[in-house]
Parts: structure tokens; sequence; C-alpha cells
């Protein structure tokens, strides 16, 4: 053979880019065939059963096979190891110097190979408990050193196991066809395939434990999405039946690891149909008693059938299995269909690919089908799995994102809710006082009109005294004005009207002076006005009366009442001499003035009085009414 080709190429200098880039790419291409060329593929070998430490060439049982010799089809009763010699010479390459190495693609279970003798790989245990390499190429360096110019032998001593003692096709015994050629050239091949069928499915159980062990701890906190719990446990239990391809060696015999591995099915099964049925929403009181019950019956027949019979049995029970998972998939596929459920379609990809996958699953038992085909088949149901346990997972990152929104907007509520009914007691609370204040207030009306009021008409009545008779009459006035006030009934604002101007001119006239009202109309006037503001306004207007009376020496006065932009305004002006320039600035200082203004302002409400010297006083009350109408 000759030295391959250099990974890089010396271009002559001035050679264009995209010449360069052709002559790159041709040159990278006729590397490859070359390599192709130089290695060489053994399609047939010499073999023989025996469990012996070298070759048994002597025996007479010695026959050709061809490669690949799948053990389930050639000899599905053989038991033991099996010996493959390969035969070849190597003149090119011991003048060369260049590396050779063996590939093999599959030698299940364990391989130990032999050059000329000599042992120069071993793959793992070849007793038991027997290394299970039955998925991972082997790459074996064939030392120069070691090799003869012609007629070399390579033994490979096989152990492996009959069809009837695995519960999977793809674990029984065989050897595929081996290539033999240079180191560089079969390295990528072989780091390539243990890329795909060890550590692609490493990484993908890796992927499956962790989502669903996540999933299964969301499920386990939160009931009432108990499908979850159902998910994750599929996801784990998927994730241990992928080891099958990456684990090497148990501790524990073949026997014992095809047992584990054909009852976990069911275990899986009970996953799948429970997460179907729960998160299509269906829950069946039979079906949670029987899968259990399934789980339980499943390894007693195993058991009973026994390691010899372990395959017909297996395969009997993935069918009912499989029927099982079907029939849960078509049953959650037809409800999220008639309720249009967005689950449906990625759910039916899911369930087509698990078909192919099962599909080809049951052609590789019975029929024997390329080893990568099944490995294919067997890695994208899994890379689905992860996709939808992500997908799942972001749901409910979603939902309990929407719950603790929702949560917060609760609690908002509580509090505002829990804000009203403090407020509501406060209102009762102060309803309370008001309606025990108000029969207090009727209590003391009751006893001043029954009591004072009538002792003081019995002094306006019987009294020889003119001025005792006219305080007594004053004092009664009062005291039915605080009388009507203590009440709280509310006063028509008419008849109001009616009394102040009654009041007003009669007081005036009888102090010789001339008084004018004028008021609204009575189309104009509000229906009723408070107590409180009848009390306090009729007290205003009295003391403007008594201030006319005893200081303004006026001849004239006039009031006038509107009503505009809801408030109550009355204007008391008269003709007298105003007030004094030594008593400017001090209006406030004296009972009359002030107390005026103080009412006014205890009805919100304001009291403006102006005044000058020769020239009068106007006396401006303002009234809100809308604060004190009917509704007070």
């Amino acid at each position: 053979m000759s030295q391959p080709f250099a990974a890089t190429w010396l271009l002559p200098p001035g050679l264009p880019g995209r010449a360069a880039r052709a002559l790159l790419i041709l040159g990278l291409c006729l590397h490859t065939l070359l390599c192709s060329a130089q290695t060489l593929r053994f399609t047939h070998a010499l073999a023989i059963a025996a469990d012996t430490e070298h070759f048994p060439a002597e025996l007479p049982q010695v026959q050709q096979v061809a490669l690949p010799d799948d053990w389930a089809s050639t000899r599905p009763e053989q038991t033991g190891p099996m010996w493959y010699r390969l035969t070849f010479d190597a003149d090119a390459v011991r003048a060369s110097g260049e590396l050779l190495a063996l590939y093999i693609e599959r030698a299940c279970s364990a391989v130990a190979v032999r050059l000329n003798g000599k042992l120069v790989h071993l793959s793992g245990r070849l007793t038991e408990p027997v290394s299970r390499n039955c998925q991972r190429p082997q790459l074996v360096a064939l030392p120069i050193a070691w090799m003869q110019p012609s007629n070399n032998q390579i033994d490979l001593k096989v152990v492996g196991f009959p069809l009837r003692q695995v519960a999977s096709r793809q674990r029984a015994g065989g050897l595929s066809a081996i290539e033999l050629g240079p180191y560089a050239a079969l390295a990528n091949k072989h780091s390539w395939r243990t890329v795909v069928s060890i550590r692609l499915p490493e990484v993908i159980s890796g992927s499956l434990l962790l989502v669903g062990a996540l999933i299964f701890a969301m499920g386990w906190l939160n009931r009432a999405q108990s499908f979850l719990a159902y998910y994750g446990a599929l996801l784990i239990g998927w994730a241990m039946v992928l080891s099958r391809q990456w684990m090497s060696d148990m501790p524990w015999p073949n026997a014992s690891s095809e047992f584990l591995l054909a009852i976990l099915a069911s275990f899986v099964t009970l996953a799948a149909v429970q997460f179907l049925l729960r998160y299509a929403g269906e829950r069946r009181r039979w079906i949670d008693v029987g899968l259990p019950a399934q789980c339980a019956v499943m390894p007693l027949t195993l058991m009973v059938m026994g390691a010899q019979h372990l395959h017909a049995m297996a395969t009997f029970w993935y069918v009912v299995l499989a029927v099982e998972v079907g029939a849960a998939s078509l049953l959650y596929l037809r409800k999220t269909w008639l309720m249009r459920s967005a689950q449906f379609w990625p759910m039916a990809m899911l369930g087509a690919c698990m078909g192919v996958a099962a599909l080809v699953e049951f052609t590789a038992q019975q029929f024997g089908v390329d080893a990568r085909l099944v490995g294919a088949a067997q890695i994208i149901p899994p890379l689905m799995f992860v996709a939808l346990g992500l997908r799942m997972v972001q749901q409910y990152g979603r939902q309990l994102q929407d719950a603790q929104h929702d949560r917060a907007e609760l609690e908002r509520r509580v509090q505002e809710a829990s804000m009203q009914i403090e407020r509501n007691f406060a209102q009762l609370a102060d309803l309370k006082v008001e309606q025990v204040t108000q029969q207090e207030r009727k209590r003391i009306a009751a006893d001043l009109h029954d009591d004072l009021g009538a002792k003081l008409l019995t002094i306006v009545h019987t009294s020889d005294n003119e001025r005792i008779s006219t305080l007594a009459r004053e004092a009664l006035e009062e005291m039915r004005l605080s009388v009507r006030g203590l009440t709280g009934k509310p006063v028509p604002l008419l008849n109001a009207l009616g009394d102040w101007r009654a009041e007003f001119v009669s007081r005036l006239s009888q102090a010789g002076v001339d008084g004018s009202w004028h008021a609204p109309a009575d189309d104009d006037v509000p229906q009723l006005l408070s107590a409180r503001a009848f009390v306090q306004t009729t007290r205003v207007l009295r003391e403007a009366v008594s201030n006319i009376i005893k200081h303004s020496g006026a001849s004239r006065c006039t009031v006038r009442c509107t009503i505009a932009e809801g408030d109550l305004q009355v204007v008391i002006q008269d003709n007298g001499k105003g007030i004094p320039l030594e008593l400017d600035g001090r209006l406030d200082r004296g009972h009359g003035m002030a107390s005026m203004k103080h009412r006014a302002k205890q009805l919100q409400g304001q009291c403006l009085v102006e005044s000058g010297p020769g020239y009068g006083t106007v006396i401006r009350l303002t009234i809100p009414l809308d604060r004190h109408l009917a509704a007070a």
C-alpha cells in the first residue's frame, strides 16, 4: 500500500483563488478515493465454535462463513464463543512503515483480536458478566513489527448469546464485515460511527433523564396535572432503555440484564398509556388497576418460561404493549381532534415517529435489518420526547407565571375588599354613633321644648315687666331654633325664606327701619334645606339685623336673596353711617362679625363685610346649597 496523501497541499504561487479552491476540492476527493481503494473489506472468514485461547485450526469443524454473520439467522442455537480467521499479505505496508488498523463495526457482545497468535485487542470481559458492546464499533491498531510479508492471520474470538436468550434480536451474537486499511483512513469512520451509535444515545439519555426528572417533579408537586408525572416517568424509563446502547459493563450476568430490560418495557408502557389518557382528560378505573397488575404479571411469565425462551415470551409482550400504547394514542388523537386542540399535530407527529420506530423494531426482531437503520429508528423518538418535554416545561412555566399574576391580582382584590369592609365597618360605626347622637339630640330637644319652653312661655304671658317679657320671648325663639337644629329635620327652602323675610321685616319695622326683601321665584327654589344650614343662616341674619338696629343708624335696609351656580347668596345692604374708622381692621374682634363669619365657614361658605363711613354697610353671605340640601 502506498503512503496516503497529506492533509494540506502546497499550491503554485499566483494561482487564482477559484482555481486554487477547485484543485483543493479535487485533491480531497482523490484523497478519499485513494484511501477507500487502500481499504480491504473482508466478506468471508473461516469460522469455528470453540471456547479456546487460540483459534483451533486443527479441528475438522472449521468452515467458511459469509460476513456479516448474524447468529440470530445463521446459528440461532449457538452457545459459547465463536472464532473467525482472516488472512492478508503485508509486503507493501512493511516496506512503507504505515500503521494499519482493523475496523469492526459490530461484534456482539465482546471480542478479542489476535494478530499472528498475539493478542492486540480486547473489547471487554469474555466471561460472565460479559461486556455488552453490540453497538460499539471497534478500531484495532495492528503493529507492523508483528506482521509477516505474507499470510498474516487475524483471529477474532466473539463471545455472544443465542437469539432465544436475549429479549431483542439486536443483542444476539454476531460479527459484521471487517475492514483492513490505513489507520488514518479508518479512524474518521470509527469516530463518526462512535458518535452516532454511542455518544449521541448517551447524550440523549442524559437529556431524557434530566428533563424527565424535572417534569416528574413538576407533576408530583402539582397533582392537578398528574400527566406531567407520568410523562416524566416515561422519559426516565426511556432513558434507561436507551442506555443499553452505550452501557458496556454490568455487574450481573446477561440473563439478568435481558430480564430487566424486558420488564422495563412494561413500566414504560404504563407511563405512556397513563400519560396519554390523563393528558386527554380521561381516567379509567380498570386501567389504573390493570396496568400495575400487568407490570407484575410480565416478570412472572418471563421467569416461568426461563432464560432459554426469553426471546419468544418477550416478543409476545412487546406486541401486547405496543398495541396498548397504540390504542391509547388513537384515543388521545381522536379526542384532541374533536376538541380542535393545538396539541393534536405535535402529538400526531410523535405518534407517527413512534409507529415507524416500532415497525422497524418489529421488522428487525422478525427478519433482521441493517443495524444502522434500527439505531436511527431508536434515536428519533427520544429526540422528539425531549422536544415535547421542553415544550411542556415552557407551558408549565407560562402557567406558573400566569398563576402568580392571578394570585397577585387576587391578593390585590382581597386587599381592596378588606379595605372596603373596613370602610363599611367604619361607616357602620359612624352611623351607629350618629344614631345614638341623633337619639340624644332628640331627647335634649324634647327636654328643652317640654321644660324650658313651657317655662319661657309662662314668663311671656304672665310677666308684668315688658323688658322681661321681651327677653323671654327672644329666648323662646332662640330655644325653638336650637330645638329645630337638634332634631335635624330638613326645612323646605321656600319656607325658610319666608320665615327669614317675616322675622327680618318685623324686627326692622319695630325699630323704625324701612325693610325691603327680594327673593327668587318659587320655581327656582330647591325643595329642602338641611336643619343645620337653616339654623346657622338664621343666626347670621339675626346678627346682621341686630347690628343694623343697634349700630348703623340706618333708615332703610335691603335684602336680596339669589340662587346661582348651586349657592345661596344673601346680600344685606343698609344706608347707615357705616363702620367707624377706629374699628377698621378690627371687625373680627367683636362677637358679632366674628360669629357671623365663623358660622358661614362652618357651612363651607363665606361672609364678607364691606363698609365705609357715611356709605353704609354691605354684608354678603354665600352658602353652598349642594352640600346642605335634602341629602343632608
